[in-house]
């Protein structure tokens, strides 16, 4: 399969797909520990960033509701519309996650779950330099990456007949990258998925 636009690949997939992926992936239990261990490393009423926030359950919606203040960003417009009704109280822009900017030290903390794996490994590193910029001193950030290096196309995405694009490298050149842009790796994980699985860091401003 040609793919001369992976990213429009990315979104016409997240957009046939948006309430198949919820459904899917448990996505209620799988995070609920990581965004409790987050709001307990933020101030209160922090200000936080979800980069690839899809429907923005559960993730902007119980950060939200733990009093923080969220934006989140997805390609996805049927992600968006969705999260801007299932999570009223926070802010949405429907954009690609490395065309946005914000003011640098803007965020408590930047997550991005299951969203860098689908961008250009070329346009990783500077992503993540952008991720630091945002941060405020101390500030953290929490993502999901790559664990095995692997760049290609599932054409029956979760048996739907609908076709996504993956992009990611191995969790040492990830950690290195985060290291690169300025932060501090703190935590890496494994996260099992099928018979593989991805990598979790808590990486933290300094």
């Amino acid at each position: 399969m040609d793919i001369e636009d992976p990213k429009d690949l990315v979104r016409r997939g997240y957009d046939a797909l948006s309430l198949r992926y919820d459904q899917a992936y448990a996505a209620e239990t799988k995070y609920q520990p990581w965004i409790s261990e987050l709001c307990g490393r933020i101030p209160a009423g922090g200000r936080v960033l979800d980069l690839g926030c899809g429907s923005g359950v559960p993730v902007a919606r119980d950060l939200a509701n733990a009093g923080h203040r969220v934006t989140g960003v997805d390609i996805s417009e049927v992600q968006i519309r969705r999260a801007r009704e299932l999570v009223p109280q926070a802010e949405f822009i429907c954009a690609d996650a490395t065309a946005v900017d914000f003011a640098p030290g803007s965020f408590d903390a930047v997550v991005s779950f299951y969203a860098l794996i689908h961008i250009p490994l070329e346009e990783q590193l500077p992503l993540l330099e952008k991720v630091a910029r945002w941060l405020r001193p101390g500030g953290w950030f929490l993502g999901t990456t790559g664990r095995r290096a692997w760049t290609g196309v599932d054409e029956d995405w979760l048996g739907d007949g609908t076709a996504m694009w993956w992009s990611h490298t191995d969790a040492a050149t990830n950690r290195a990258w985060i290291t690169q842009a300025g932060l501090t790796v703190e935590q890496e994980e494994f996260v099992p998925e099928g018979d593989s699985g991805h990598a979790l860091f808590w990486a933290r401003l300094r």
